[in-house]
C-alpha cells in the first residue's frame, strides 16, 4: 500500500481496537502503556495513567455520566478534579472502605474526603475533627419512634444533639472516626437511608409542612416528596450529577416551601372553570419552574408547562438525565443547572427533556392560572386550627435550629402522647406536631416550656435562620448561629414588632441560610480591625420569595459583628418610625436608596430592656 493510500473507516476501528486491547493487556501486567491507541476514532488522546488501565464506562444506567465525562476529555478538555475523582472510583460503591477506616479510627484523606459525602458523611476539619452526617428525609417528615432512635443515636456516636437544616432535614455533628459506620448502620435501622445526601447529588425532596393538615392548601405534597425520593434511590444514574441538587413540591397552603430557590420547583395552582379546556380539564396542577439558585442570585423561573400530580416525578427524572449529560464538569462554579439553562435557553432545554421522555410536555398560558396567595409568615410557630375538626398544631421554636438528644427524646414522647406520632420538619429550621386535640393544647404547651422549647416567638426569632457557621463548618467565616442568637436577644430587648421580619446569616458564598431572601441577610466575612481580622458581616435588606420575590441588597460592607447589632437596630428604628400604614419592612427598604438606608445608621434606638452577654 503506497503512502498515498489510506485505511478504510473499518480498517482504522480494527486497528484502533487491537491496539487498546494491547494497551490494556501491558497496563495489567505492569508494564507501560508505550502507545496512544487509547485514542478515539476522533484522533484525540484521551487522559491515560502509565501503568494503569484506562477507566472502563459502566454498563449500567449510570454511563451516562461516565459519557459526559468522555465527551469532556475528547473535546481535548480537563475534568475538574471532582469529576476526575468520580471517574477513578465509583463513590457509591465504598461501603467496605468506609468499614475499613472505621474499624482502624482513621478519617478519609485526600480525593475520599469529596468521595465519603456521597454516603451523607462529611469530614469537616479544620473546623471539627470529627464527621457530620447528614441525612435524607423526604418531606421532612419523621415519625415519633425515629425520633426517639436518632436521639438515642446521637448520644452513642455523635455529640449529643441533632440540627435542623434549611431543607426541612436533620445533621448529626462530632462523629468520631471510629463511629461512622455506626451512624450510616443506625440510620438504616430507623429506616432513614442518606445515599447521596452530600456530594454531587439531589438532596432530599421537600414539601409542605402542613400537607394534608392544612384548611387552605391546594393539594397534598409529602407524598410526592417521597415517591421521588424512592425514585432517586433505585436509579443510579441519578447519582451522576456534576453538582448537587434542589427538589421542592409547594402544595400552595400557609407555608411555604419555597419552591422557588430550587433547581426544579413544583408549585400547585388551579385552573378553574371558566379557564378550563379539554387538554387541561378545571382541577389543580404543578407549574414546572427551573433553575432556583439564590446563592447565584437567581430564583427557579416559570418553564410553560402545566403538569398532573402523578406526571411529576417521571419529568423529574428526565430533567436530571438531561442535566447530567449537558452540566458543567470543568469548572465547578458554572456546575449548576441554572448555567445550563443560562446556555441554552429555556425552549431548548424543555425540547431536550421531551426527546428524554418520548413524548411532549404540556403548556398552558400563565393567565389561565390561579395561584394561593395564603402564605402566613409566622404559620410554622405557634398554634393553629387544622383542617380535621377539633385538632391542631404547634409550631415548635428551636433557637438557630438546635436541638438536644433529650429534647428529642421527649418531643417523641410528646407527639406520642398528644397527637399522631409524626413530627415535621420545616425549612425555618424548626418543627411541628400536628394532630394535637383541643382539649390538649395547654398541656402541651406546659410540656414545651418544662423542656425549654417555646411555642411563642418574637418577629425576630420566628424568622432567625443560621448556617452552621465557623463552629463546624471549614468555609465559614463567622459564628452566625451564636451571633444569631445575640442579635435575637439584642433586638428583641428593645423592640416589639407587630409584623415579621426574618432574619437570615450564613457564613460563606455557599448561603446555605439563604442570606439573599433574608428581610436582613448577614453574609459571614472577615474584617480587618487594628491588627487583627474578626468575624464580620456584609448586610443585605429586602430579600424574598414567592408573591414577594426578591435578591437581597447589599447595603453595608464588611461590618464587624461587633458593630452589627447597633446597625440593624438603627434601620429596624428608623422603619417603625418612618414607614407607611400596613408597610413591610421589604417595602420599606425598596423605597429608599442604599445611600438613604446608610444614613439611618446612627438613627436613635429604644433603650434596651436588659443588656444581652455575648460569651
Amino acid at each position: 500500500m503506497s503512502e498515498k493510500e489510506s485505511f478504510s473507516e473499518e480498517q482504522k476501528q480494527f486497528l484502533s481496537g487491537f491496539a487498546f486491547g494491547s494497551d490494556v493487556a501491558r497496563a495489567v501486567s505492569g508494564l507501560p502503556v508505550v502507545s496512544n491507541s487509547a485514542a478515539p476514532a476522533t484522533g484525540k488522546a484521551t487522559e491515560l495513567t502509565i501503568g494503569a488501565a484506562a477507566p472502563s464506562a459502566p454498563a449500567g444506567p449510570e454511563q451516562i455520566a461516565w459519557q459526559a465525562q468522555q465527551e469532556v476529555l475528547d473535546r481535548g478538555d480537563r475534568l475538574c478534579n471532582e469529576e476526575k475523582a468520580k471517574r477513578e472510583k465509583n463513590p457509591l460503591d465504598m461501603w467496605s472502605e468506609i468499614q475499613q477506616r472505621a474499624d482502624a479510627g482513621e478519617f478519609p484523606k485526600g480525593t475520599d474526603v469529596f468521595l465519603t459525602k456521597f454516603h451523607g458523611m462529611f469530614y469537616v476539619a479544620p473546623a471539627q475533627n470529627s464527621f457530620m452526617c447528614r441525612m435524607r428525609l423526604p418531606g421532612g417528615l419523621l415519625t415519633a419512634w425515629q425520633l426517639q432512635g436518632l436521639a438515642d443515636l446521637a448520644d452513642q456516636s455523635a455529640g449529643g444533639y441533632l440540627d435542623v437544616t434549611t431543607r426541612a432535614n436533620l445533621q448529626y455533628r462530632e462523629i468520631p472516626a471510629d463511629q461512622a459506620m455506626n451512624i450510616l448502620y443506625g440510620l438504616r435501622d430507623l429506616d432513614v437511608i442518606n445515599l447521596g445526601a452530600g456530594g454531587d447529588n439531589i438532596r432530599n425532596c421537600t414539601a409542605s409542612p402542613l400537607s394534608g393538615i392544612d384548611p387552605h392548601e391546594f393539594i397534598e405534597t409529602i407524598p410526592l416528596a417521597r415517591r421521588m425520593h424512592h425514585y432517586i434511590l433505585n436509579h443510579r444514574e441519578m447519582f451522576g450529577l456534576p453538582r448537587k441538587f434542589n427538589i421542592a413540591f409547594d402544595g400552595g397552603g400557609t407555608i411555604s416551601a419555597l419552591d422557588d430557590t430550587n433547581d426544579i420547583g413544583f408549585h400547585a395552582v388551579k385552573i378553574n372553570e371558566e379557564n378550563s379546556d379539554a387538554e387541561f380539564p378545571a382541577g389543580i396542577y404543578f407549574q414546572l419552574t427551573l433553575g432556583g439558585i439564590t446563592g447565584h442570585c437567581d430564583f427557579a423561573r416559570p418553564t410553560g408547562v402545566l403538569l398532573r400530580a402523578d406526571q411529576c416525578v417521571q419529568v423529574a427524572g428526565a430533567i436530571v438525565r438531561v442535566f447530567v449529560r449537558s452540566g458543567d464538569r470543568t469548572d465547578r462554579k458554572k456546575a449548576r443547572l441554572k448555567y445550563v439553562l443560562d446556555d441554552w435557553g429555556f425552549e431548548r432545554f424543555i425540547t431536550e427533556v421531551e426527546q428524554e421522555l418520548g413524548d411532549p410536555l404540556p403548556r398552558c398560558d400563565e393567565a389561565r392560572l390561579t395561584k394561593s396567595t395564603v402564605e402566613d409568615r409566622l404559620a410554622h410557630i405557634g398554634f393553629h386550627a387544622q383542617k380535621q375538626p377539633g385538632k391542631q398544631y404547634v409550631g415548635v421554636v428551636l433557637p438557630v435550629g438546635r436541638l438536644t438528644s433529650q429534647q428529642a427524646r421527649q418531643l417523641a414522647l410528646l407527639s406520642r402522647r398528644y397527637g399522631s406520632g409524626e413530627i415535621r420538619l420545616t425549612v425555618w429550621q424548626n418543627l411541628i406536631l400536628p394532630d394535637i386535640e383541643e382539649q390538649d393544647v395547654q398541656r402541651v404547651k406546659d410540656a414545651l416550656v418544662e423542656m425549654g422549647l417555646g411555642y411563642e416567638a418574637s418577629s425576630f426569632r420566628a424568622g432567625l435562620v443560621a448556617c452552621t457557621g465557623s463552629g463546624g463548618c471549614k468555609f465559614a467565616a463567622a459564628e452566625t448561629k451564636t451571633h444569631g442568637m445575640f442579635l435575637a436577644d439584642f433586638l428583641e430587648s428593645r423592640f416589639d414588632l407587630d409584623v415579621p421580619i426574618n432574619l437570615h446569616l450564613t457564613g460563606c458564598h455557599h448561603s446555605c441560610a439563604q442570606h439573599y431572601i433574608g428581610d436582613i441577610g448577614l453574609l459571614g466575612c472577615k474584617v480587618e480591625q487594628g491588627d487583627d481580622m474578626v468575624d464580620g458581616y456584609h448586610i443585605h435588606f429586602g430579600g424574598g420569595w414567592g408573591m414577594n420575590q426578591g435578591i437581597g441588597r447589599l447595603v453595608f460592607e464588611s461590618v464587624a459583628f461587633s458593630d452589627v447589632p447597633a446597625k440593624l437596630a438603627s434601620v429596624i428604628s428608623a422603619y417603625l418610625q418612618q414607614r407607611h400604614d400596613g408597610e413591610s419592612f421589604v417595602a420599606f427598604t425598596a423605597r429608599h436608596s442604599d445611600q438613604e438606608l446608610q444614613a439611618m445608621d446612627g438613627f436613635p434606638v429604644p433603650e434596651e430592656n436588659c443588656q444581652p452577654a455575648m460569651d
